[in-house]
């Protein structure tokens, strides 16, 4: 796929995944290593980076316009697909996956190959577990809910002392930037931040590396072209978990 043309696909299934969550399945299979991403373009709204969750398919959470345009979309209608971009996660060997929300999603490609070997997810409650069932097919799945409904009652970074750090080669975590800005904490005291990998979510206008509105302090790099996966070791003194920027470049803090 040309990197600066849209391909059109069709949405062949809607897939209701939990009741903020959905998945849009369409009728191409895209390419890309587990963790890339794609622009998604909703005619007549707005393009936005969306990871893949499989390679049909994008798995959306609704929180603004483009996305509330996408639950409106029935089968049969029609979006842009651009991409895939960036690094995408790099692991051999044994991997923990740490996921939250909405954030599941790049991780389940790498669930699906076979390359996770615990995966610890959470969420608000029972009902927005996402993929549990899938993930429990091919890993080790320990779950915590912040209402207690499912698993473990707290948050999903408690999980993390119920395993050996020192079992896994690599640790990906995809989720709020709040739970991975705490995942990098306990890997930076436990002296392997630099096993870990985050998937950043940040504001994007191009996806390919020309405009800087997804650059990070201090480094100046770019999460469509640099990541969106980063070791944690780079990400320690950075923005990461800090701050971010909206469309007109103004940070808020996260």
């Amino acid at each position: 796929m040309r990197e600066q043309m849209p391909l059109g696909v069709t949405i062949t299934d809607i897939v209701e995944e939990t009741p903020s969550i959905r998945t849009f399945v369409f009728d191409r299979e895209i390419a890309a290593r587990p963790g890339q991403f794609v622009m998604v373009w909703v005619p007549g709204v707005d393009e936005i980076p969306m990871a893949l969750s499989s390679p049909s398919a994008i798995t959306v959470q609704k929180v603004g316009d483009a996305t509330a345009a996408l639950f409106a979309m029935q089968e049969g209608d029609r979006i842009g697909i651009r991409g895939p971009y960036g690094n995408g996660f790099s692991v051999s060997g044994r991997t923990l996956a740490i996921g939250g929300g909405v954030g599941v999603s790049p991780l389940l490609p790498l669930v699906a190959a076979g390359q996770v070997d615990t995966f610890l997810l959470g969420a608000r409650t029972a009902a927005e577990l996402l993929f549990a069932g899938r993930i429990r097919e091919s890993a080790t799945l320990m779950a915590a809910t912040d209402d207690g409904t499912a698993g473990h009652h707290g948050f999903v970074t408690e999980l993390i002392t119920r395993v050996d750090l020192a079992d896994f080669a690599h640790i990906c975590v995809c989720g709020p930037e709040v739970m991975m800005k705490a995942v990098l904490a306990i890997l930076d005291r436990e002296g392997c931040a630099e096993r870990g990998q985050f998937s950043l979510h940040r504001y994007m206008k191009c996806g390919v590396g020309v405009c800087g509105s997804c650059c990070t302090d201090p480094h100046g790099l770019r999460v469509c072209r640099d990541g969106p996966v980063f070791t944690g070791e780079i990400l320690l003194d950075s923005e990461f978990g800090h701050y971010a920027r909206d469309a007109s470049g103004s940070r808020h803090r996260i």
